[in-house]
């Protein structure tokens, strides 16, 4: 074989990985996309202290650009930001803690909803202080 039909060959299976690859892309987005927009409250969890954040968003999906806005040093919490740069991502954990259930009634308020689940949720694991990264609720 020559260089030449060698280039070739190579060439003509680089070509089909990369098309496998984007198609897999594709799959995958169109996966991501079908997954309903769930809201819902979250904690991010330090495995070296054992503290630990409560959140609550509109779009669970969203978890992800948390991780992100971590990794670019740009979170409002400062404590779980420097706690994220000393320990590094490795050491947090991102566990969904319930899902928020939608009504079908029309005087549901999501917004109100998710504040209550965020509330049930900070009083049983009260994350704050030593034991988190959340502030006190002002009463």
């Amino acid at each position: 074989m020559t260089e030449y039909q060698n280039l070739r060959m190579l060439l003509s299976k680089s070509i089909k990985r990369v098309g496998s690859e984007i198609e897999q892309k594709k799959e995958l987005r169109r996966q991501f996309e079908e997954v309903p927009i769930e809201a819902g409250v979250y904690e991010v969890k330090n495995t070296e202290n054992q503290k630990s954040f409560i959140g609550k968003t509109p779009n669970l999906k969203t978890l992800n650009g948390m991780k992100h806005i971590l990794n670019m040093g740009a979170n409002n919490n400062k404590e779980l930001q420097a706690d994220w740069k000393h320990f590094g991502q490795d050491a947090f954990t991102f566990t969904i803690l319930e899902v928020l259930e939608k009504s079908e009634d029309p005087s549901f308020n999501e917004k109100k909803a998710l504040e209550q689940l965020e509330e049930k949720w900070l009083s049983d694991k009260q994350p704050f202080g030593e034991r988190g990264y959340n502030r006190k609720p002002k009463k």
